[in-house]
């Protein structure tokens, strides 16, 4: 009877780890928010729930867009792809961000992420971009 225990703990304690993000399947997972199929591995982007759910989005705007309409949803983390890395997620929050001059995303958010700051720099002259802080897009 111990070990049926032992095994019971074991499956509750991995049932309960921290969810990561998934990869999004290009062409074939569609946005969670319009509902267009992920075509873009430069832009996409996954918001996980509390409960584990993973919501798949073409674009940062969806995501947040999505986040705004579902304020009851509650968000264990936010993903965006790297836009260095092709079909790449990292974690929004530590990000760095440019958006609009000459970047066109899926859904108009025109927003780039990257790991750090100075590829941020670096895109932001290339795309004649503004740099953005994920508190700015995140409220």
């Amino acid at each position: 009877m111990k070990i049926a225990s032992y095994f019971a703990l074991i499956a509750l304690l991995f049932s309960c780890a921290i969810k990561q993000a998934e990869p999004i399947k290009l062409n074939t997972d569609g946005c969670d928010f319009c509902k267009m199929k992920i075509a873009d591995g430069k832009f996409g982007a996954e918001l996980i729930t509390e409960k584990g759910r993973v919501y798949k989005f073409d674009d940062i705007h969806c995501m947040m867009s999505y986040h705004k309409e579902n304020t009851a949803t509650k968000v264990k983390a936010f993903y965006i792809h790297d836009f260095n890395q092709d079909n790449v997620l990292i974690p929004a929050e530590t990000a760095f961000y440019v958006k609009d001059g000459d970047i066109n995303s899926p859904m108009h958010g025109n927003t780039i992420a990257v790991q750090n700051k100075e590829e941020a720099e670096k895109m932001a002259q290339k795309f004649n971009a503004t740099p953005i802080s994920w508190n700015e897009i995140s409220k």
